[in-house]
């Protein structure tokens, strides 16, 4: 068995599924809020958390909001609609054009230095800052949608899809999330589209990571769950040694997001 197919076939996913939806029943009943908001983007990681939210907690207490920019595609936004009204929760639209160009207009001096990426950490946490207002209005929480794939690479933005009250998929493999994704329901046209961000126009995961999740996950379960070393792995997954370097360094370099932020110890 390849280590794809062991990442897959792995975990008990009617167990997994029943872990998670007890998870989120104990920390909402523990939180005394009233209800979950999540961020819904038409992918494959929130169209399978909103899902669990729904069976966990039922339809009435979950709030999606789908906030796409300028240049968010069309099927996107129609897969975020088409989850939303599967699950028959209530939703909102809300763009965020605006208050992103607010941001960067307030800051004239750094136009030049404004580029798609730092754009597009602006449009994460101002997703964020919608969440949080209506988190804090309705006592509400807010759920996360990282994976253990985007958690490990660092593939989210600090304080913006980074930031949320609980993360319900944050150990699953990107991997695995389709998987799930798959036995819990959700279309065929979501949980196997390209992942991507989608923070500027046509932004690709593979683009920016330079590989598919699937070969991703393959490198971070073999070095981190079953301890096999950089030219093992390139062997086993069939890229180069350097490539595995490539994608272990991110996880290194990435450290910083998964640590609260460092302070001195005076007493």
């Amino acid at each position: 068995m390849g280590l794809y197919e062991e990442i897959i076939t792995k975990p008990n996913y009617s167990l997994v599924r029943s872990k998670i939806e007890d998870f989120i029943k104990k920390y909402f009943e523990k939180s005394r809020a009233k209800g979950v908001v999540i961020g819904l983007s038409g992918g494959v990681d929130s169209s399978t958390v909103a899902t669990l939210l729904v069976r966990a907690l039922g339809k009435e207490r979950v709030l999606g909001l789908i906030m796409p920019h300028k240049e968010t595609s069309t099927r996107d936004i129609s897969d975020a609609l088409e989850m939303a009204k599967l699950l028959d929760i209530e939703y909102k639209v809300v763009y965020v054009d605006k208050p992103v160009k607010a941001v960067v207009k307030i800051s004239p001096w750094l136009a030049n230095k404004t580029d798609k990426v730092v754009r597009g950490n602006i449009i994460a946490r101002m997703r964020m800052i919608i969440l949080y207002h209506h988190a804090n209005a309705l006592n509400y929480l807010v759920s996360g949608t990282g994976d253990k794939s985007e958690y490990l690479l660092g593939y989210f933005t600090k304080y913006g899809d980074g930031a949320a009250d609980f993360f319900p998929i944050l150990d699953l493999y990107k991997s695995q999330v389709r998987e799930l994704a798959k036995r819990l329901g959700v279309p065929e046209s979501i949980y196997s589209k390209p992942s991507s961000p989608g923070l500027w126009k046509n932004h690709l995961a593979r683009d920016e990571l330079g590989f598919e999740y699937d070969v991703i996950d393959q490198v971070l379960y073999g070095y981190f769950e079953k301890k096999m070393n950089v030219e093992l792995l390139a062997k086993e997954v069939g890229i180069s040694v350097s490539d595995v370097k490539n994608i272990l360094l991110r996880v290194e370099r990435s450290k910083h997001k998964r640590e609260l932020p460092p302070y001195p110890k005076l007493f």
